[in-house]
This record gives C-alpha cells, structure tokens and sequence, in this order.
C-alpha cells in the first residue's frame, strides 16, 4: 500500500495544465487564472475625497478651533464624476463629496459635521478645527500603483479580485481550462433517485456527492448512467467515457470482489494502472490510471471513502489541471473538546464537527458507510495509526465547504 503523500506525489507529477481560454469577467468566478493580470492604471485612478465635506487648504484653518473658528468663502461644488473647473485659492473652499475629483489647489477634505454655514451668508462657512495636509483624502495609486500586479497566475478568482479587477478596467482574464470529467458509478444494486425500490436494491448517492464537490473545484461534471457489474457494461461505459472527456471518477467496483470489474475493463481499453491501495482509512482501494493523455480515478463504492479519497486525492488533480497554485484542502486549527482514538494501523481520517469557537467534536459512528454522520461533519482530522488523542489538543481540520 501507498503512504497517501507519495500517492499524492504521483498524481500531480502526472497530470498537466489543460491549456486557457478568455473568460469574460462577470463569468470568471472561481475560475483559475492561467496569466498575471496587471494594472492598467492607479488605483485610486485620480485624488479624490474620502467623505462627504469640503476642500480646503490645510493652511487656512491652521488656527481654526471651536471656540475661535475660521471662515472660507464657497465657490462651487463637485459632485462624485464631475470636475471642478476653477482653482482654490486662500480664503476659499469647495462642497465635496465622497468620490469627488480633489480640485486644484485643495490639499485636505474637512468632514462635513466640522464646518457650519453662516445664516447671514449663505457663500460663507466657519471651520471648527484644524486640518493636516492629506487628511480625508484618497491619493492617486496610493492603492494599487499603475503596472503593479493585480492577481498573481494560478489563483483562483475569489469575489474580492474581481473586484479589483473591474476597479482597474479589466474586462476579461485568461482563464485555465476546466477538465471535463466523467463520473460513473458501478453497481447492479443501485437505483436512480425517484425510482421504486425492489427487494436487494439501494438508492445511489456518490455521483450527486462527488457532483457538488467537482463544481466547487472547478472541473465540468458528466454525468453518466448507472453500470451494472458486468465486463461488458464496464467496459463500454468507460471507453465512452475516456473518448469524450480529459478524466473519468468512478465510485465502486475497484475492489478484490467477484463483480469488481472496473481495472480490468480499463486494463482492456490499453489503460495502464499506477496503484491502486492507499494506506488510509477510510478508502483503502482507491485506483489511479492512464489511458494516453486521460486519467482515470477509481473511487470506492462506499460513500464516506468516496468522499475521503476525492477530497485527497481526486480534488488536488483538478486544481493541478487548472494550474493552480493551491491545490491542497483549506485548514483550521481547533482543540479537541473529547478524545478522538485511532486503534488500527492505517491513519484515519475521522470525521468531526467544528464549532464557531473551534471546539472539535466527532461528527458520529466512524463506518464508511455511514451518511448521517457524514452530512453532520463539516472537518477531517488526520488522526496517526495507533494514536489516542486526548481532549484539549490541538489539531489540524481538513475543510471541503470552502
């Protein structure tokens, strides 16, 4: 069996980068940069006032205070996209609002609750208090300075980059092209959801599972039908599979049984076998394979190692595929609130629950066929083989809502 970092390591060297394309901006969430944006201006693009109040020049109210108050003369106002056409000179000030264009000769924004008008004219304000140089002001590239990098390549677009992004003008990224991948399931047992039962059958549930995990990372989901445990049946689901996409997931039938027939059937379409037992538990028979530039990863049938293995090793391939920079589960520290032991000699990847103030706790029974447990969890924690820890410790939690 395979220590899960070398079967890791394997996998990523394998798998490559599937080339870019132009997405628009407005369509670019979550998508993987494949090319370094950089800023096409400053940010702030002009010196603009940070909140509603006036322009002035720091050095008119120098003695300002409120027991002895300075008065300036109004001469226009500049709301947020216009431009004041004059200059300030002494004596004078400028109404503005947040986003106004500074006018010239203004060095400083006074907020408005420190100025007051004088109701015998109308053209006048008094200033309560003093000014520095700057002071409420935003200042030309005093965020991002033109040319500067907005988004490093391999990252993944989160809201906020957009955000800079479209504050900079630019309207469309090159963009990593997501994998296409088929995912199977195998299983004479199993029955579409809304069907009726009979004697011996199950409802299937690991491609609905494994669907939302690939949306969150990145990959084109194709969905396929059902196959029953037959040769035949396997093998033509996965021949259609590899010519129509750049991987293909299955969940079942990779196994010792009589009815696993899902290695053999990719070993007959001329696809080669790298391993296929991990030393982890949940998901000891996990399968991973090539046919030519298509890889195959063979995921067990029951549900929690379905999700186990995709989360560790199916997952980071995706990211890898996209160039991502990042391609391992996001982590939060926390302290066990009760011992968490691991008797047997593979590490386990149990699952917990976190709570708001990272207390963990076990999400429930620990079988792999367990989904009450598993749609209570919202964590992994690594727990070594032969290992017992105790309640106060603090542990590394594994996340996949992310």
């Amino acid at each position: 069996m395979l220590e899960l970092e070398e079967a890791i390591s394997r996998i990523l060297s394998a798998v490559r980068p599937l080339g870019h394309e132009m997405v628009t901006l407005r369509e670019a969430a979550g998508r993987v940069l494949a090319e370094s944006v950089a800023s096409p201006v400053d940010l702030p693009v002009f010196d603009n006032s940070a909140m509603d109040g006036y322009g002035v020049r720091s050095a008119d109210l120098a003695s300002a205070s409120a027991g002895n108050p300075s008065a300036l003369r109004l001469i226009g106002k500049v709301a947020a996209g216009e431009v004041f056409k004059g200059a300030i000179e002494a004596g004078t000030c400028v109404r503005l609002f947040t986003g106004s264009p500074m006018p010239n000769g203004a060095d400083a924004v006074v907020m408005q609750e420190d100025a007051r008008p004088d109701p015998a004219r109308p053209d006048r304000l008094w200033f309560l208090d003093t000014v520095k140089t700057g002071e409420n002001v935003r200042l030309r590239g005093e965020d991002v300075k033109r040319g500067a990098e907005l988004v490093p390549a391999g990252n993944r677009l989160t809201a906020g980059q957009i955000a800079l992004l479209a504050a900079a003008g630019v309207s469309e990224i090159k963009a990593a092209r997501r994998p296409r991948v088929a995912l199977l399931a195998t299983g004479s047992e199993l029955v579409e959801s809304g069907q009726p039962l009979s004697p011996g059958k199950i409802y299937e549930n690991n491609r609905a599972m494994i669907l939302a995990l690939m949306k969150r990372s990145g990959a084109i989901p194709e969905i396929f039908p059902l196959v029953p445990d037959t040769l035949e049946a396997t093998q033509a689901a996965l021949e259609k599979a590899v010519n129509e996409c750049d991987a293909v997931v299955t969940s079942g039938g990779v196994s010792v049984g009589e009815y696993d027939f899902v290695k053999t059937a990719f070993e007959a379409l001329g696809g080669e076998l790298s391993f296929w037992k991990i030393s982890i538990k949940p998901g000891k028979p996990f399968v991973f394979g090539r046919a030519g530039k298509r890889f195959w990863f063979g995921l067990p049938g029951n549900p929690v190692s379905a999700l186990v293995t995709f989360l560790l090793l199916v997952r980071p391939a995706l990211a890898a595929m996209q160039g991502a920079t990042e391609t391992s589960l996001p982590k939060s520290t926390g302290v066990l609130a009760e011992p968490l032991a691991n008797p047997g000699d593979r590490r386990h990847f149990m699952r917990v629950v976190v709570d708001e103030v990272g207390r963990i706790r076990s999400a429930g029974t620990q079988a792999s066929h367990s989904l009450s447990s598993l749609a209570a969890a919202n964590g992994l924690v690594d727990v070594p083989p032969r290992t017992s820890l105790p309640a106060g410790a603090a542990v590394s939690v594994l996340h996949w809502e992310w």
